[in-house]
């Protein structure tokens, strides 16, 4: 039989680990993650740019970092619909 101080450590573990959750999940959604993401995809396509010798690495290496940057950002609208619509599905049955 599980004792009352058993319940409370597994209750503690519990509100230790939403809290390493809820961390992370704002660590995923901050716009520091976001930045940080930009300028490190900027220098390996300008790295991949030099390598490659192709010309203005520097200014051509805007567009791509862009593209992937501006995908970032739709990802949770997308994840909020595919969550919506799996939901609804999962309802009729």
């Amino acid at each position: 039989m599980t004792t009352l101080e058993e319940l409370e450590n597994e209750i503690e573990k519990i509100k230790e680990r939403n809290a390493r959750v809820e961390k992370d999940k704002a660590w995923e959604t901050s716009w520091a993650r976001r930045l940080l993401i930009l300028i490190l995809t900027y220098f390996v396509v300008v790295v991949f740019f030099c390598v490659a010798d192709l010309p203005k690495p520097f200014a051509n290496s805007i567009v791509p970092t862009l593209g992937f940057f501006l995908s970032t950002l739709t990802i949770p609208w997308v994840k909020a619909r595919w969550m919506k619509n799996t939901q609804a599905r999962s309802h009729v049955t």
